[in-house]
Order: C-alpha cells, then structure tokens, then sequence
C-alpha cells in the first residue's frame, strides 16, 4: 500500500513538472516571438522643408517634436528664459542643409545639425551644434556649437502647438519658430541669395 501511495505521488510530481514546462515553453515562446510595439507618443514629430517647389529636392530639412501649450504661458513658465532649450520635445531637433547656407550672418556648410535656443524675452540665442543623434539636451556640449547668433522675438497670434516653418519673400527667408504668442524669425540665405554675397 505504502508503494503504491509513492507510486500516485511520483505520477502527480511528474505530471505536475510537465504541466510546469509546458506553460513555461508557450509563455516563452510567444515572449520570444510576439512583436513589441510603442504606443504613439503623445508629441508627435514633424518635419519642416523648405523648397523652391515640389519637384527640386529640398533646400532644407528640420525634423523636431511638436509640445502642446501645457501652462497659460509658455515662454518664462514652461519654457524658462536664459536656459537652453531643446527647440521642441523629445529628441533634439535636427536641421539639414543641403548646400552651403547663410545661417543669420554666418556661413555654414552643407551637413546636419542640432538646433538649440536660449529663449529670451525680446531676444534669443540661436544654436546650431555639431553634436547629432542626441536626446533633448542631455548631450549638449557647448564646445561642439557652430554658429551662435541673436534674434529679437517678436509677438503673434497665439499657437496651441509648437511649430516651425519656412517663409520666404523676395530677397528674404525665414525659417520661423512660433508657439503661443512667441515669433521668432531666424535669417536664411541659401543658392543664389548666398552666392551673390560670396
């Protein structure tokens, strides 16, 4: 009597270790071979070209998150004033000439950057760094900076979301940052702007 009580005991144990290693395998296996997607982020990522027209490729490219307006005010609340910002959200904004440019009153050469401002009241710092491929600002390095140059803000309409576009008049381009209230027009000359001045 006492062996066959082991008996049943051994067959439960063994049955109990195969149903053990079964849900393990399968918990495993669709571990091992299901698909792991991100949910959407909730600050989209835009991209902002500027062109001549539709069918030449683009003169320039900048790739940027969008934040959406959080405080009644922006810049001075959730944007400080006099500290750097990533120009956007998540990853740093990065902006790409496909030529020579002139970048406000500076030449800078055809490559991609990292766009960074220091907001300001009436005027910001505007940024450009050779430091790609980074987060926010976790990586800045101030000794990477290309160009630094200042321009006054000015006011608008208000602006839910953070945005960046081109503008462009006869003479003039402007890739234009604007968010609440706040406008900020940075100078460009590209192609035969900058080669009559070169």
């Amino acid at each position: 009597m006492f062996i066959q009580f082991k008996q049943l005991i051994s067959i439960a144990m063994k049955r109990v270790c195969f149903i053990a290693v079964f849900v393990y395998a399968f918990v495993f296996q669709n571990q091992l071979f299901s698909q792991q997607f991100n949910y959407i982020d909730k600050t989209p990522t835009d991209i902002a070209y500027l062109r001549n027209n539709k069918v030449q490729k683009p003169l320039v490219k900048v790739v940027y998150g969008r934040p959406q307006k959080s405080n009644n005010s922006v810049f001075g609340d959730q944007v400080p004033y006099g500290k750097i910002w990533r120009t956007g959200a998540n990853e740093a904004t990065e902006i790409k000439f496909y030529s020579d440019v002139m970048f406000g009153n500076k030449v800078v050469e055809a490559g991609t950057y990292v766009l960074h401002t220091i907001p300001g009241e009436k005027e910001w710092t505007i940024i450009l760094n050779s430091n790609n491929d980074t987060w926010g600002i976790s990586f800045y390095d101030e000794s990477k900076d290309v160009v630094r140059i200042k321009v006054p803000a000015k006011k608008a309409r208000e602006l839910e979301i953070f945005s960046i576009v081109f503008e462009q008049k006869i003479k003039k381009t402007y890739m234009v940052l604007a968010w609440d209230t706040t406008r900020v027009n940075i100078p460009l000359e590209t192609g035969k702007q900058l080669s009559v001045k070169i």
